[in-house]
């Protein structure tokens, strides 16, 4: 969108939102990986206007540094101690330069759906129109709890209604306010010094506003909307949800329009920072999570969480949680891996069943087959590690590194004791506990020679099952 000198955002970000019953402020609720708030501020960026302001109360600075952390240039406004979204917006705008001329678009920050398309269709409206305000409505079939849209009998908007103060005949319309606008700035700031509290809850109504700028001769229009999830506030946890719900539906469905096969949309989850590349194949209980990129034709899934991570072409994830990854091209993950941030798996390698990993570069075509934990290691080109190895990386005070060169062959349940290195084409035996470097091209065995105790189980543990059937197998042997 080009940029917009004479357009400011406010955002109303003040409430509480008690009904929630959460320690957090209601805005900073998450879905699709974004914040309530967060994805109002990313509508109000893709605007381009020259001035965005949030204003706060309840827990105001963790709502801020929030805010900053996506929008940096968000001025913020604390409401004081009279209420009511008039007043709000009356302080919105003594924020801004004495030379601001233009219109001012408020927005609730509760509003997660919203897009920045509608909010600027609306403007280009209220533009062309030559409007003092245009507003969004939308036809609810339950309409309980918002403000009413009274048109006369042309249909001409007349003013809104707040609930607790209708009048049954008032309450029976469905069309409501749904709390998206455009001011003229300058009207604006002169009907709201004018406004009152006369009203149910004593409040200072921004819907008054409307009431005031017809009274003093300008144009007003209330534009409704088709897609009622665009204009839907979160209140509680079932909203929450259900809000969710329907946002998710629509990320998916644009994936599937671009290519990619979601075998079960009721079960996979994607956020709002996800790419995916055409061809790729997302099976039942998968969530992918934060800013991931899966690249054509890899297949993520079933049951797999991956949090900002990046996934090669023709990749297979199943059954895997992954952090802050890399899995190269044709690789294999899983099933029921654990990759923790700093797993950097090369092209057609492989970590394979319940192995865990953290802070390793596997290099490309190496194996971690099964039953292993690799921590702060780098494993080179074409090895393979055995089942059940170690990296014993912790002193109790520090982690220290494990080199395994390329071409490696570690042998099954072998502890590498860090700080090591394995040069290249070494081979490791069975059992073997590595505490020292291991040049290149030679075998460390660690083992202990074996020694068979006969009897010990005749005398040791008399009458067991396992010394009955001893006994019975030596009297074979014997004849």
């Amino acid at each position: 969108m080009a940029p917009a000198p004479d357009i400011a955002v406010v955002i109303l970000a003040a409430g509480q939102g008690t009904r929630m019953k959460s320690v957090l402020p209601k805005v900073l609720h998450e879905i699709a990986g974004l914040s309530l708030i967060g994805h109002v501020l990313a509508t109000a960026a893709k605007l381009e206007a020259a001035h965005v302001i949030a204003v706060v109360r309840h827990e105001r600075d963790l709502v801020a540094a929030a805010a900053s952390a996506q929008l940096p240039a968000t001025i913020f406004v604390d409401q004081d101690d009279l209420p009511g979204t008039g007043r709000a917006v009356e302080l919105a705008l003594n924020a801004l330069p004495a030379a601001f001329v233009g219109h001012v678009v408020v927005l609730s920050a509760d509003v997660p759906l919203l897009d920045a398309e509608t909010v600027a269709d609306l403007i280009r409206s209220h533009r062309i129109a030559g409007n003092a305000l245009t507003l969004l409505s939308a036809v609810l079939d339950d309409p309980t709890g918002n403000g009413r849209i009274l048109r006369d009998v042309d249909g001409v908007f007349c003013s809104i209604v707040e609930q607790k103060d209708g009048t049954a005949d008032q309450l029976a319309v469905r069309e409501v306010n749904a709390g998206v606008y455009v001011f003229e700035a300058a009207l604006l700031c002169r009907v709201l010094a004018e406004i009152g509290t006369e009203n149910a809850q004593g409040e200072k109504y921004l819907t008054d506003a409307a009431a005031a700028i017809a009274t003093a001769g300008g144009r007003i229009a209330a534009v409704p909307v088709t897609d009622r999830w665009l204009v839907a506030g979160i209140n509680d946890r079932v909203q929450l949800t259900d809000a969710a719900v329907e946002l998710n539906a629509r990320i998916i469905r644009r994936w599937q329009l671009a290519g990619v096969t979601v075998q079960d949309p009721a079960t996979t989850w994607i956020d709002l920072a996800v790419r995916l590349e055409p061809d790729v194949v997302i099976l039942p209980g998968t969530q992918l999570k934060g800013a991931t990129v899966v690249e054509s034709g890899a297949i993520i899934g079933p049951d797999s969480t991956l949090v900002d991570c990046e996934i090669g072409a023709g990749a297979v994830v199943k059954r895997t949680d992954a952090t802050l990854a890399v899995v190269g091209a044709g690789a294999s993950v899983g099933p029921f891996a654990f990759l923790r941030p700093g797993t950097i798996l090369g092209s057609d390698g492989k970590i394979g069943t319940f192995v865990e990993t953290k802070n390793t570069t596997i290099g490309a075509g190496s194996k971690v087959p099964h039953l292993s934990y690799i921590g702060d290691t780098t494993v080179g080109e074409g090895s393979n590690v055995g089942a059940g190895t170690i990296t014993a990386n912790y002193d109790g005070v520090n982690k220290h590194q494990t080199v395994v060169g390329s071409q490696v062959r570690t042998g099954s349940h072998n502890v590498f004791v860090a700080p090591v290195r394995i040069g290249d084409g070494a081979y490791t035996g069975a059992g073997t506990v590595v505490r020292k470097d291991i040049p290149a091209g030679a075998l460390a065995i660690t083992a202990a020679p074996q020694r068979n105790m006969t009897g010990w189980v005749e005398t040791n543990r008399p009458g067991t099952a396992a010394a009955i059937a001893a006994a019975a197998a030596e009297q074979e042997v014997s004849g």
